[in-house]
Parts: C-alpha cells; sequence; structure tokens
C-alpha cells in the first residue's frame, strides 16, 4: 500500500479538480498541500494526486533521461502537468483495459447513493469534454488539469455546449481497469469530493489507451450541473 502525495512524480497517477461558475480558478480539491490518501499498486510502484494549481512544484526540477517534456508548441502552464518516469508500468498487463460507460455510471452512483446522494445521468457534451481531454493527454503522455492549448476543466465543458454552473473533473492515468481508478479517487480527498457533490446532476467519462505512452491509459471524468 504506497500513499497518495500531491505534486509528485507518478507511476499510477490522479488528478482533481473543482470549479464553480462565479469562481474560474483551477482547485486542487484538496483541504491542505499534505492531505493525502491511499490506493493499492503493485509493490514497486509508487502512487500519486496531482492537483491542478499552476504554481505547484513539480516532482522532478531536473532533466532525467527518456522522460518526454513538452515541445515549444504547448501551452500548458510550466508547472502544472506530470510525466511518468521510462518503464514505470512495464510490467502492468493492459490487454483488457476497456471502459464502458453505463457500467462506469452504475459504480458511481451505487456509490452516491450509498451517501445518500442523487445519482447522476450520462451527459453526451461532458463526454466529448472527458474524451477530448484524454487524447490530449494520451498525445503527451502526462496528468495534468490543463490542456496542451493551455485549456481548463472549465474551458473544456464550455466549448461542448454544456452550460453549467457547476463542473468538476478527476482525471487518472496508469489504471488497469475503471474499479482501480475509482478506488484511488474514493481514496483521495479531493477526487472523492468532487465524486460526492452533491448538486451534480450529470457526468461524462472517457477512457483513451495507447501502449506506447508511459502512462498507458488515460482516465477523464467531468461531473457538472447545467444552469
Amino acid at each position: 500500500m504506497y500513499r497518495v502525495a500531491l505534486c509528485a512524480i507518478a507511476a499510477i497517477a490522479l488528478a482533481a479538480c473543482s470549479l464553480g461558475s462565479s469562481n474560474s480558478t483551477i482547485s486542487s480539491g484538496y483541504a491542505q498541500p499534505d492531505t493525502t490518501g491511499s490506493i493499492t499498486s503493485s509493490p514497486n510502484m509508487q502512487s500519486v494526486a496531482l492537483g491542478g494549481d499552476p504554481g505547484a512544484p513539480r516532482g522532478r526540477k531536473t532533466a532525467v533521461a527518456g522522460q518526454q517534456y513538452a515541445s515549444l508548441g504547448d501551452q500548458a502552464p510550466k508547472g502544472s502537468y506530470e510525466k511518468a518516469t521510462t518503464g514505470a508500468l512495464s510490467d502492468r498487463d493492459y490487454s483488457h483495459t476497456a471502459l464502458d460507460p453505463e457500467k462506469a455510471r452504475d459504480v458511481i452512483n451505487q456509490y452516491r447513493r450509498d451517501k445518500g446522494l442523487k445519482p447522476l445521468r450520462l451527459n453526451a457534451e461532458l463526454s466529448e469534454a472527458a474524451k477530448g481531454h484524454s487524447r490530449d493527454l494520451a498525445k503527451w503522455d502526462r496528468i495534468s488539469h490543463y490542456g496542451s492549448d493551455g485549456s481548463n476543466p472549465w474551458d473544456r465543458v464550455k466549448r461542448t455546449g454544456f452550460n453549467a454552473k457547476l463542473a468538476a473533473e478527476n482525471v487518472g492515468t496508469g489504471q488497469v481497469d475503471f474499479l482501480e481508478v475509482m478506488r484511488g479517487w474514493k481514496d483521495s480527498p479531493g477526487h472523492n469530493k468532487n465524486l460526492l457533490l452533491k448538486d451534480a446532476t450529470h457526468m461524462g467519462i472517457a477512457l483513451v489507451q495507447d501502449p506506447r505512452t508511459e502512462f498507458k491509459s488515460f482516465w477523464t471524468l467531468v461531473i457538472g450541473t447545467p444552469m
């Protein structure tokens, strides 16, 4: 069992962000920098959570041989993303990794019902926002709430036409299946807060896989409430 540490290099990584209509500032969802949770992983792996604060310190400040960094065309703010170390997940089997959005919705809704909360409905626009971000994370092989075009979760939700008064985003990279990423989100305070947003009504979820990347799998959950 490994602890989830804020803003450190990841083998399996999680990121949580909540946004309200009156405040477009990225928030990691953590009460304080040392807030931690735990997820299960194989003995030779680490697990981390990465908040969305672009001013947060990088887990590594010097170049590492074989580690990829954003190109000059990238518009994500400096320090707003993390990369996996080379070969960190090479021993994991992703041959059966897949996402069934309806089953994922049911797992999330059962968790919400257990806490006395109303279920979420799948929404095509939020799913579009989630898929677009997962694709972008896979392209750059990283974990972040910022897109390579500089967008934040609120920007991406607005682009789809979803007129939100509430939007939240959870991201996970490196997990083999949805139950693994769900365990990580539940065990981490910032992610769990998003899962249990009382006023949330809709959700979209996406998985993008790329075996050429170090992170292998890129999961994005977007939760929202329309105006």
